[in-house]
This record gives C-alpha cells, structure tokens and sequence, in this order.
C-alpha cells in the first residue's frame, strides 16, 4: 500500500483497538477476544515500524491500559509501568534482538532470563519497613487504581516481608485465578442461573476492582511477582527473582530459566506451549528479558515498551486477516461450497490462506465481501473459521459477492435445493476429480503421497478446484485437516515443491487432453522439438502447439482427426488457458526436451506395443526405442513398422493382423534392441 493507504488504514485500526481496549479496560466488558486484539494491535504496529511519521500519542501502542475506574482512588506510580511489545513468531524475536543491538550500537551477550507469561493482571505493591502499604493496577502506566485492601486478601501477598529488606519497596507482579477456582466460580454461578464468566484472567480483573474485599477474598486469587521497581543495585534479572524470593513472595521461579541463545528461548516457549495444560494456572506466553540489568537500563524504553524485553507469545486461536477473493469449489458430488481465499495468517500454530464459507446463506449472513477484514478462528484441531467481519475497518472498495449462476468447473446450469447449490451436471465433480488424479498419476507430475483419498479430502475441504491450486497450498491448510499433522502436512509440500520442474512430454500428458495419452504426449513433445519451440513454461504450448493449424496437427504421424480436433478444442478454451496462466503465476518449470538417442539402429522405425512383457516394462522398452531413434505410437496404422506382442494382446494385434503390420515377440524384439538372451 502506499503512504495515504497506510495512514487511512493506521487511523481505523487505531479507532477500533480504543473503542476494544475502552470497553475492556474501563466497562469491564468485552467486545473481542484478547487474541483479535492482539492481531490488530500488531498490525498497526507493523504499519507504524514502516511509517514512523504517522505514529501518534494517542495511538494504542503507545498506551498500556485504559483509564482509572472513579470508584477507585487513583494512585500515580513512582516509576512508570511498562508493557510488553509483542512477538509471535522467530523472525520477530530474531529482529526484536537486532533492532536492541543496533540501538546500542554492539553486540549484546545473548543471555536471557525466560519466565512463564501469566494471563492475568497487572499490579504493584509498596511496602514500607517490610510492611504492605499500599497496592495498584496499572492503569495507563502512569495512574493506576488503588486496590489494596482487595490485594491484601491474596495470601500468595505477604503482608510483611521477611529477610533484609530496603525501608521502602516497590514491587511488579500479575494477579491471577487459578483453573481449578475459576470452575469453582462458574459451577456456582451455573447453579444459581447466572451468566458464566468467558475465562480466568475476566474473573481475576473483576475481583480485583470489586469494592467490597469479601468479595474478592471469596475468589481465592492469586498473583506471582517479577520485578522489582526499587533501585538495588542487582546485577541480573534472575538476581531480582531471588531477592523477591528471599523477601517471601511467589515469583514462579520452579519454570523459569537463564538460557545462553534465541535458540533455547524458542525451545522454551515451544515447550510450554505443549504443555501449558499441566500447569494449574493460564499462561499466553513467554517474557523473555536480557539478564544483564545494566544492558536493560541503558536499553531503556521505546514508547511505553522496554527495548530489553519482549513478550513471546503462543499461537493465537483467533487472528485476523483480509479476504483476497471468495471462489466456489465443486465437491465430488457436485454440491458448490464458497472457500475464502485469504492473505496468509498464522492461526493456532499454522499458517492457512484458504477457510471454507460453508454455503452462500453464511456468507449473506456474515455480510462477508471481498477485501473484509475478517476475524478467523481455530481452537484445537477444528478447521479454521471465518466467525465475524470488522465491518468499521472497511473503506468503501470491497466488494459483494454474488452466488453463481453457472458452474465454474463445466458451466453448467445452477439448481438451487435449500442452502445448497449443485452443478446441473451430476459428473461435474468426478470428472475434477479424475483430472485431478490423472495431473498427479505417475506418468505426469508424478506427487508422490498424493493418492485419491487426499485428493478427495482437498476437494471435499475447498482447497483445490483446478491442478494449479495443488501448487498453492499453505502447510496450515492441510496440517489442519483431521487426520493431517505438521508432519504430513509438509511432507506433502516439499514434494509437491520438488515436482515443479517437469519434462513436456510428462506436462502435455498432465493436462488431460481427450485422446492424449502417455505416447502422443511424447509424439507431440517430440514434434515440437523438431520445429525448434523453446517450451520452458506453460503458456509457451498456446504458442506453439496451440498455435498449429488443425491440418498442421493432422499430418504429424500418428494424429488423425479427432485427435487434431481435440487437441486445437483444448487450447482454445478459456478454462484451460486459465489453467495453464495459474500453473505458470505458481512457478512450474518445463525442461528443455531433447530426444535421447544413444544410436540409430531403429532411426525411423515405428513400434506400437501390446500385452504384458516379461523380461522388461512397457516404460523400459519405450524408452529403449526411442534412444535408439525409434517412435512409439499408441495406435496401429499402415505406417506402424512393428507390432511387440506380448502375453494377453489387446485389440492392437488384431488390427495389426488386419492391416497386415508385421508383429513380433518379445524374444524378436529384444534381438532387435541388442539385448537378446
């Protein structure tokens, strides 16, 4: 986008994550997941990184919290409470570290102090001479509410300190609610005919703003402290662990670790996000700090973000991401299903470009048009969905979707059943599914792992409506499918990677064209060599084969008729030329062809094979002919020199017998190859 589109999308962003943030932060209610939040706060921040000049004071990334609640008296921090930039995949927490030593302008150590990230609420406490004075939120970093009685009735807080302990103290922590009591508290209120609570880190913040503290103490909150905001000269991050250990606090030190590398952070966070279930209490992420104190001081703060620290976050469930297209896939039955063709998003660990709509009733429903901005969603193994449409983020230029009225695979007619919309050809979805099967056959592109049940399985999920979109599949599209992993799932892609270079004579077979088979395939490839084409992409054979006359087609041996008619139909039709466009736009390759010819001996003999031979394949003896200058035909003609016969014959060696085509046998035609025994 240029610069007028990026600051007319930073402006909307900026307006829909303030009216979130408010509705959460200051009503207490919630308007969309913290995972959607986060997606949009992370685009904008993405926007602002490339264009500074639009970045503002009251952006959201600049604020850390909504305002003060008045019921509560407010409390102005001594030091300036900071949140976390966040990261979510390798390549950012590679360039968070690199922005940190380009900032400081050397090479920082890379050692980190790697901690659970709690989803929960942040606070401060100050004590003076041991004892616990007074507690806070947030708030916007600045200001915050004064909680204390409520923070007093969580015994994970000592009301005295223990050890030695500076006169005045102020410490950083998360409140948080246990899963255990957070069940507690929903089978309650479920007795009681009350509205469930959405999830743990709701129940921990409305307690923590209840105004009677019996309240709160009913709701056995708990809390974990990391920081220490007091200057004592601690050499490290862990050192400040220890010290908030040694004057009794709950830090969650039995997970947290030093580690030496980015490396053993990612094994860290990948770890937890595995095995997060086994922990008592919810967490989101990782925090990661570099260790070094003096390095995180002198680092200092970028907006109300410390460039010393980062919050490494797990896979969201929800993202959000913009509809690039909406195109109707046919199913094996014919039943039409709509498929959104989406700008790549990572969604619960995988990223995915495609997400059924179901049927075209959801997308009037859901007010979907190209260009939205959708909110996406996958808990667990569930295949991703499009739930809702940010409808404030459009600017005028999406557009309406309207249903089909003919097939997109053979044009057929419509016929409408309910919600359901089927191809007027009862065929329409077998026939895609045989050419499917057929482009990736051993004689073609040869895909490996790619049998008819996954084929039948993409078709079925709307990843696949033609063989070009078999070039185009994310890993998050498939590993997301049930019975499919990230194993399998990239399996498949590298080899359908590794297969997008391909002999012409492999390609043309691909394409399914009426009455080309494996040996016409070569004949033309071969055809097309002598006339010096240089076929090195796809949309060179409408150039070159599609431009041949049917009467040119006609006089190559071996072609007659029909077979010119079919192959002049198919390069002429708009579909196909549509195919052959995607294949290219998705990067197959064809090789340069050239006949193999070791020697002569049979330079302008043509055979035709029939029946099973025993002492080498068809594949092994067509190749052997034409190394030694030989054609192979699939058909019999006058023009056929020789007819190999081997055991049960076809209707090839009766018509070989009729036009009197001299056959021989395998002994004879091994004789022939050099090769007799």
């Amino acid at each position: 986008m240029d610069k007028r589109q990026a600051k007319e999308r930073i402006e909307k962003l900026k307006k829909e994550i303030d009216k979130y943030r408010y509705a959460y932060h200051v009503l207490d209610r919630s308007l969309v997941t913290d995972a959607v939040n986060d997606a949009l706060k992370k685009e904008l921040y993405d926007l602002e990184q490339e264009y500074p000049e639009f970045i503002t004071a009251d952006s959201p990334t600049q604020r850390v919290g909504g305002e003060p609640l008045e019921r509560f008296k407010k409390v102005r921090h001594e030091v300036q409470m900071l949140s976390f930039n966040d990261a979510f995949s390798e390549e950012d927490m590679r360039a968070w570290f690199e922005r940190l030593n380009n900032y400081l302008a050397r090479k920082v150590k890379a050692e980190f102090y790697v901690e659970l990230k709690i989803d929960g609420l942040a606070i401060e406490l100050v004590y003076e001479n041991g004892v616990f004075m007074q507690g806070s939120t947030r708030g916007d970093g600045m200001v915050g509410e004064d909680v204390t009685q409520n923070l007093r009735t969580i015994e994970a807080i000592p009301l005295k300190l223990r050890g030695e302990y500076p006169e005045r103290l102020i410490v950083r922590g998360e409140v948080f609610i246990t899963k255990k009591e957070f069940d507690r508290i929903n089978k309650e209120r479920a007795k009681k005919g009350e509205q469930l609570y959405a999830n743990p880190r709701n129940i921990a913040a409305g307690s923590l703003r209840q105004l009677n503290p019996r309240i709160t103490a009913s709701r056995k909150l708990d809390a974990f402290m990391y920081g220490i905001s007091t200057e004592l000269g601690l050499p490290t991050h862990n050192g400040e662990h220890k010290k908030l250990e040694s004057y009794g606090f709950k830090t969650g030190n039995k997970q947290n670790k030093i580690v030496g590398s980015l490396e053993e952070v990612f094994a860290y966070r990948n770890y937890w996000e595995k095995h997060r279930g086994s922990l008592s209490y919810q967490i989101d992420g990782v925090v990661v700090y570099v260790n070094d104190s003096a390095v995180f001081e002198e680092a200092g703060a970028v907006g109300k973000a410390p460039r010393g620290a980062i919050a490494y976050k797990f896979a969201p469930e929800e993202s959000t991401t913009v509809v690039e297209d909406i195109k109707v896939q046919v199913g094996r039955t014919g039943a039409l299903t709509p498929v959104a063709i989406l700008r790549p998003v990572s969604v619960g660990g995988v990223t995915i470009s495609h997400a059924t709509l179901h049927n075209f009733d959801q997308i009037e429903r859901l007010d979907v048009r190209i260009g939205d901005t959708i909110v996406i969603s996958r808990a667990g193994d569930v295949i991703p969905q499009v739930t809702s449409v940010l409808k404030n983020l459009r600017d005028g230029k999406e557009k309406k979707y309207k249903p089909p009225i003919k097939c997109p695979i053979d044009n057929s007619n419509i016929v409408v059943d309910g919600a359901i919309y089927r191809c007027g050809n009862p065929n329409c979805g077998a026939r895609l599914r045989e050419a499917l099967g057929h482009f990736v056959s051993r004689e073609a592109f040869d895909i490996r792992g790619m049998g008819q049940r996954i084929i039948d399985k993409f078709i079925d999920e709307g990843l696949m409506s033609d063989a070009a979109d078999i070039f185009s599949l994310q890993e998050g599209d498939i590993a997301v499918l049930p019975g499919f992993g990230d194993k399998s799932a990239r399996n498949i892609l590298d080899e359908v990677e590794s297969k997008k270079s391909v002999t012409l004579p492999r390609f043309i077979f691909s394409l399914g064209i009426l009455h080309i088979g494996e040996e016409m395939s070569y004949l033309l490839a071969g055809e097309l060599a002598k006339e010096g084409a240089d076929i090195r992409k796809p949309t060179d054979l409408l150039d070159t084969l599609g431009g041949f006359p049917v009467e040119k087609l006609k006089g190559i041996e071996g072609i007659g008729p029909k077979v010119a008619e079919s192959i002049s139909g198919w390069m002429k039709n708009g579909a196909h030329i549509k195919l052959l466009e995607k294949l290219e736009e998705a990067g197959i390759k064809i090789e340069e062809f050239r006949q193999p010819i070791r020697d002569r001996k049979l330079e302008g003999k043509s055979f035709v094979l029939t029946g099973t031979l025993s002492s080498i394949t068809r594949d092994d003896a067509r190749k052997r002919i034409r190394e030694m200058g030989g054609d192979v035909s699939e058909s019999v003609s006058s023009k056929t020199d020789y007819v190999v016969v081997g055991d049960k014959p076809g209707s090839k060696f009766d018509k070989a017998v009729e036009l009197g085509v001299k056959t021989i046998k395998e002994k004879e035609f091994l004789s022939l190859l050099g090769e007799d025994k």
